[in-house]
């Protein structure tokens, strides 16, 4: 493979640093257009809602810490469990932890349950004891820190945390594994308390397709996946599209009764990459109510940055090798984190950042294609290896509402996307199933 020249790296981190200064047509929002007139309003409302909207421009910090905000993907779990992290308190190992969320003015945040395919398999009692072993401790946060956590399965349960002033940890199951490829398992998983499931990972399960594998690109759901999505309807469970094939999403949406969700993914028009939603196709999630949730990694952020980052890694394969070789007595995913820790530090080093305003260009594009009602985030904090300039951490979020603002969002808009329109969705969900 072509090695990485230092003058590629140049030519690229200028291409970045020009990009973000330019808005990428089509997708960047007006600011400080007026809104028409509301029907019915009261004179000088519209005057009114204008100066609220100055006040919170000046204010990001105010605007930020008003909104319930909810994040639908972090997989820190793995961390507790493998690497003996303490997220009560503040981690330099981590993107996330309980001081750090409070200071980022996060209130709710969906744990990743994530069955590694390659270590503990696509079914299998393995894979079920893996996620069974998950869940345990992230419902151990609420039950051994009930000052901090309250283990959160609705709506209700987050506004309710953020009123006390606690986290709200909740539950989302990636990739259908653990089921074991039994219909009752969706419930039992139901009972313990997962609220999404996303039928797969980079590797397809026997009834979904993943679009991170070859087999996904022909594979859609068969008659059991179709199953699996009816039962979580019927539960009031969440539908993740997050990872799966094209022909997968397009057999969800035509499957699901209730709206659709995906937890962590990109425009596809902006960052062409499978894991990224195209115009139809995040145009398909608003048609069913849904919400696109974007995600920090900046592979699906930024055009290029997967290529170059491919070639980073051709590079450093014998140090993460080693990384790894080195970790034989680690459990579970710790010979993964101990690879993903060199990634972490060579990215870093090698790969030029890309800016948070990419991320927003995202946000931009959805809101232009379906409104501002159907865009939330999903971070993947500790499941990246990299994250833009200013989102380091859970406690840089305030840095992306102010870029929000800066590019003319109303405060109520901001309040949708960091948590209102996920809130939504969740309510809609569970209506009707008696909860």
């Amino acid at each position: 493979m072509k090695r990485l020249t230092k003058v590629s790296v140049v030519a690229f981190a200028a291409s970045v640093a020009l990009t973000a200064a330019l808005p990428l047509e089509g997708c960047r929002m007006p600011q400080n257009v007026r809104k028409a007139p509301t029907p019915g309003a009261s004179p000088g409302a519209e005057d009114k809602a204008a100066a609220a909207d100055s006040r919170a421009a000046a204010d990001p910090l105010a605007v930020h810490r008003a909104a319930v905000a909810v994040d639908m993907h972090a997989d820190t779990v793995q961390f507790i469990i493998d690497d003996g992290a303490d997220i009560n308190r503040r981690l330099t190992t981590t993107h996330l932890d309980a001081v750090r969320m409070k200071e980022g003015g996060l209130d709710a945040q969906f744990f990743s349950v994530w069955v590694e395919p390659e270590t503990y398999g696509l079914k299998g009692a393995r894979a079920v004891a893996r996620a069974d072993e998950q869940v345990a401790a992230v419902r151990a946060l609420a039950e051994r820190h009930p000052e901090t956590w309250t283990l959160a399965t609705s709506a209700a349960d987050i506004r309710r945390a953020k009123e006390e002033g606690k986290l709200a940890a909740l539950l989302g199951l990636e990739g259908g594994y653990a089921i074991d490829e039994k219909i009752e398992n969706v419930e039992r998983f139901y009972r313990m308390g997962v609220r999404y499931l996303t039928p797969t990972w980079t590797a397809s399960t026997s009834w979904a397709g993943s679009s991170g594998d070859t087999e996904g690109q022909t594979r859609g759901l068969d008659d059991f996946g179709r199953r699996v999505i009816r039962e979580m309807n019927r539960l009031g469970m969440l539908v993740d599209v997050s990872h799966v094939s094209d022909k997968t999403f397009q057999d969800i949406v035509e499957t699901s009764s209730r709206p659709v969700i995906a937890t962590h993914s990109n425009a596809r028009a902006i960052a062409d990459v499978p894991r990224n939603l195209t115009d139809e196709q995040i145009r398909a999630l608003a048609a069913k109510g849904g919400v696109v949730c974007v995600v920090f990694y900046p592979a699906f952020v930024e055009p290029g940055w997967r290529e170059l980052k491919e070639r980073v890694d051709a590079e450093i394969a014998p140090l993460v090798r080693e990384a790894g070789r080195r970790a034989v007595e680690g459990r579970g995913s710790f010979r993964r984190i101990a690879r993903d820790r060199v990634r972490e530090r060579e990215y870093l080093k090698r790969l030029p950042a890309v800016p948070l305003a990419r991320l927003v260009d995202h946000i931009d594009h959805i809101v232009r294609l379906v409104g501002v009602r159907y865009v939330g985030l999903g971070s993947d904090f500790d499941g990246i290896q990299a994250t833009p300039r200013d989102l380091s951490s859970v406690a840089d979020l305030p840095n992306l509402t102010a870029e929000l603002l800066r590019r003319g969002y109303s405060e109520q808009d901001v309040h949708h996307i960091l948590g209102g329109n996920i809130l939504r969705v969740m309510e809609e969900v569970e209506r009707g199933t008696g909860r």
